[in-house]
Order: C-alpha cells, then sequence, then structure tokens
C-alpha cells in the first residue's frame, strides 16, 4: 500500500473514535490506585485505558488490513523486539493509544490518541484523535493538513508564520535531556519569549501544526510520539530534521528531533539552541 483512500482514512478515524468511546471517556476522571502503574519511572505510567483502547485499535486494522504489522506503545513496553520490525514492514501501524497518559490518570483533558500508518518506512498516514474534544488532525503526503471537527466539518491547517527568535514560542522538555546538555539548553531558552512542555506530543503537534507555538526540540524519537506529528507538522508547511540535519524517519530511534515553521527558521532555532549540543 502505497496511499490511504479517503475510504480507509474514515475507517481509521472511526477505530480511534469507538476505542475513545468505549474504553478511555469512560475511564477518564475515574483512573483509582489499581488501575495505574508505573513503567520506566515514577511519572512513566500506563492506565487500563490505553492498554484497552490499544487492543480495540489493534483489532481493528488487523481485520481491515489483513498482514498489517502492529507497533504499539503498550505492546513495546512488554515485548522491546516488536520495535524493530518497524523497520523491515511493508505496512505497518504506530499506535499511541493515549499519549499524555499523565494527563489522563490525574484527571486533565491535555491527551489524545495517535494512529500512523507506515509503508516502506515512511508514513502514509497521520492521524491524532483528541477524545474529549471529538476532534482530529490528519494528514497524508502532498494533501495537506487538516482539522476535522467532530462534526465532520473541515479546516486546512497551517504552521506559523516566520518571526525572530524573540518573538518565537517553543516546546523544550528540559527534564528529559541528559544533565549536561540540560544546563547548556536553560541558558539559552532565555533568548525565546516563551519555552514549556505539555508532556504530551499529541496535543504538541496541535499546538504546532495550527501556529500557535512555532518550534520544537525532542529528546527521544519513538515512533508512537513523532510518525504521525511530523507528517501532519510537514503538511502545514512545517520543516522537521535531527540536529544531526537528518529528515525524520519513523525508524528512527535516537538523536533529537527539532521541529520549526521552515527550514530557515529551522537553522535560526538550531543555532539559537543547540550549536554545541
Amino acid at each position: 500500500m502505497k496511499t490511504v483512500s479517503d475510504e480507509l482514512l474514515d475507517e481509521l478515524m472511526d477505530y480511534m473514535r469507538e476505542a475513545a468511546e468505549g474504553e478511555i471517556l469512560p475511564r477518564f476522571r475515574s483512573v483509582t490506585s489499581d488501575s495505574i502503574r508505573a513503567k520506566t519511572m515514577a511519572d512513566d505510567i500506563v492506565t487500563d485505558a490505553d492498554i484497552a483502547s490499544e487492543r480495540v485499535i489493534s483489532e481493528r486494522l488487523k481485520a481491515r488490513l489483513p498482514g498489517i504489522t502492529i507497533i504499539g506503545e503498550e505492546a513495546v513496553s512488554d515485548d522491546a523486539s516488536i520495535l524493530a520490525k518497524l523497520a523491515d514492514a511493508d505496512l505497518a501501524a504506530v499506535i499511541d493509544p493515549v499519549d499524555g497518559t499523565w494527563h489522563f490518570a490525574h484527571g486533565t483533558p491535555m491527551f489524545g490518541s495517535i494512529l500512523a500508518i507506515v509503508s516502506g518506512g515512511q508514513t502514509i498516514a497521520g492521524i491524532i484523535h483528541y477524545p474529549v474534544l471529538g476532534d482530529f488532525l490528519v494528514a497524508r503526503p502532498g494533501q495537506g493538513a487538516w482539522h476535522v471537527a467532530a462534526d465532520g466539518s473541515q479546516t486546512r491547517l497551517s504552521v506559523a508564520a516566520p518571526s525572530p527568535i524573540n518573538e518565537m514560542h517553543g516546546f523544550i522538555p528540559l527534564h528529559m535531556f541528559e544533565p549536561g546538555i540540560r544546563s547548556e539548553l536553560a541558558s539559552r531558552v532565555l533568548r525565546f519569549l516563551r519555552i514549556t512542555t505539555w508532556r504530551c506530543s499529541a496535543w504538541e503537534y496541535r499546538m504546532l501544526a495550527t501556529g500557535a507555538m512555532s518550534f520544537c526540540l525532542n529528546e527521544s524519537l519513538k515512533p508512537w510520539d513523532h510518525a504521525a506529528g511530523v507528517l501532519i507538522h510537514a503538511e502545514a508547511g512545517g520543516y522537521a530534521a535531527t540536529l544531526a540535519c537528518e529528515a525524520y524517519r519513523p525508524t528512527m530511534t535516537e538523536g533529537y528531533l527539532l521541529t520549526a515553521p521552515s527550514e530557515k527558521s529551522w537553522n535560526l532555532v538550531c543555532d539559537a539552541l543547540t550549536s554545541s549540543l
């Protein structure tokens, strides 16, 4: 498969709605201590909603697209070898069932579900669903990035307009960088108008693709966080590359990913932030 048709895109969105309505929203603000577990660290958590919604989406995808490789965040958490299958898969689905689980578990609505369809190592459809709002961001290569409202109406997305460094707003999760790099970055973020982190790729990509924020520097290259978002951002007019100047690919697992409104803006942000990293 090289492209995702309109019909298939609608079906994929339906699977995400089904998972949200059946498994995520009924548990929202009902999370208890016995339905939440830590994964790699105390604030890296998983809930019953993550596991159940990933199962629903995976089952629907397998039935609709026999032979598809499923790369689910929670499945990979249980068996890291699954992630290696992405590189050789003819067709794969990369799923983050509840991105922003920390927010979900603590009763705040800043979470989403992310799905990327990857063919031959390239993302051919990116979908981010926001269960509380009932809307989506979607993109396919060469077809633009779109906001799909709960009523089905669509609006084309566009990244932020070019601006000087001292007028830019950006996302940088300083706490996730190694201590030496963190101290370097901490002294440089003052060159920008505002720097923050929302602990949720689904919402950070929403702010980037709608022009509310200018850039994001990420320490981690997990495909469920970025495969869909980078495509949506690119189709909204943005530019992304690692600090090694490599174009992003869903199979990447190492490096720092910087997204910005344009290649020129990317170079400005890179020089301001990371010239010695």
